[in-house]
């Protein structure tokens, strides 16, 4: 199992609004694809509290990116996004690191 760490920096004023969506939009929508959601975590202490940082399993590269592409190409996500975003973008920044854990994490 590999994990991936996304963490989206939203634009002044649109944390809600993000998480609204993920909540209500990219939730079911991964559900569909089979996308696995370890947790979701807003910053209370760090350099921004603008930031929505999320953990992803995967089973292999090769899954992430089948079922990552998949997502993001499904229109009923593109349609979703682009009205969650009607009013501008909702996004600074985009970052991600995948993660293998070590022989003594909890997760394996």
């Amino acid at each position: 199992m590999i994990y991936e760490q996304r963490v989206y920096r939203a634009l002044p004023g649109r944390l809600p609004k993000l998480l609204a969506r993920m909540e209500t939009d990219t939730l079911p929508l991964w559900e569909k694809h089979g996308i696995q959601p370890v947790g979701f975590f807003t910053t209370v202490v760090g350099e921004s509290s603008n930031d929505l940082t999320y953990l992803l399993a995967w089973a292999s590269m090769a899954e992430r990116e089948a079922r990552w592409g998949a997502f993001q190409a499904d229109p009923e996500w593109k349609a979703k996004r682009a009205e969650s975003e009607k009013d501008g973008p909702l996004l600074a920044n985009i970052s991600n690191t995948i993660l293998a854990p070590t022989a003594f994490s909890r997760l394996k």
